[in-house]
């Protein structure tokens, strides 16, 4: 068996603190779109979760194309 090197695993749930950290929004942006079913999200007892796939949507959603530089 071949070893391909070091396997990272991404985290399948981030805490409202992982999320701002990620992306820079604040945690309570973040929670204000979860509570408004803007932003799919797990709740396990008092704690609120985000989804990754969810944190990668919003990260694409407001990406912008890349202009061509003009002549």
């Amino acid at each position: 068996m071949r070893s391909v090197g070091p396997r990272i695993i991404e985290p399948e749930l981030l805490g409202m603190d992982e999320a701002e950290r990620l992306t820079g929004r604040s945690r309570w942006s973040w929670r204000r779109d979860c509570y408004s079913g803007a932003v799919s999200s797990v709740k396990i007892g008092r704690r609120l979760f985000v989804p990754m796939s969810e944190v990668r949507r919003v990260i694409q959603a407001g990406t912008r194309p890349r202009l061509e530089p003009q002549p």
